[in-house]
């Protein structure tokens, strides 16, 4: 594996910890239904899957279950709403851009390869000033599939000009591992995500506990890879 290795990243739970917005644009939601709001920290978990399974586990959590129609309708409306409120409290985890910059430096390049649709991918980004350091931003949206199908991965890794042999993934929960496993490509777990696996049940070629972990286990990687 060469030096301009493109790391390709998870945005929620991985990049940016963006439970405080996603989970008040659910409970908008919730409360527009009559229901009881989730708190944060119990709902922290139900992160990753989509807009549309945010809503599921979140009656599920009441014992609710609705018909298709209107999960569309509380989507449509979940949509809305996180779009207007998208980084009033969402904040890149601690260390993020300390990492890329040192990485950056050593001639990696980075991509974001999310669940989340592309223009609230980008959106969120676009208001945290992370946009310019992507090299492609892509969500369930960009080519009709959604992690762990490996051809979201593939893709999002040829759209931002790198190569599958020179690649690796970072993320949070088991679509972050299962995509990558399934792309053939190395992946590191980050431990303060949302998932309700552990990471370190789920096996990631190298578990980082804080985002300024990441060059050295980049690095560490490159060199069982390199020949």
């Amino acid at each position: 594996m060469s030096m301009d290795s493109t790391i390709v990243f998870d945005l929620d739970g991985t990049l940016v910890d963006t439970a405080p917005d996603l989970i008040n644009a659910l409970n908008h939601v919730l409360d527009r239904e009559g229901l009881p709001s989730v708190p944060l920290a119990a709902a922290r978990n139900m992160i990753g899957a989509g807009a549309r399974r945010l809503i599921e586990r979140g009656l599920e959590a009441d014992g609710r279950q609705v018909g298709p129609d209107d999960i569309a309708r509380m989507t449509s409306d979940f949509i809305d709403y996180y779009a207007d409120h998208i980084a009033e409290h969402s904040k890149p985890f601690e260390g993020l851009e300390d990492a890329l910059d040192r990485m950056a430096v050593r001639g990696y390049s980075f991509a974001v390869c999310t669940n989340k649709l592309e223009w609230l991918s980008k959106r969120l980004l676009d208001e945290l000033r992370l946009s310019r350091r992507f090299a492609a931003i892509c969500g369930a949206d960009t080519f009709g599939v959604s992690k762990p199908d490996p051809a979201i991965l593939r893709q999002t890794i040829a759209l931002a000009g790198g190569q599958l042999a020179s690649a690796i993934m970072v993320g949070d929960a088991g679509t972050d591992v299962g995509v990558a496993r399934r792309a053939g490509i190395p992946v590191i777990g980050v431990d303060f995500g949302y998932t309700d696996t552990p990471m370190a049940e789920l096996k990631p070629d190298r578990l980082i506990k804080h985002m300024l972990e990441l060059p050295e286990a980049v690095e560490d990687l490159i060199k069982i890879s390199t020949p």
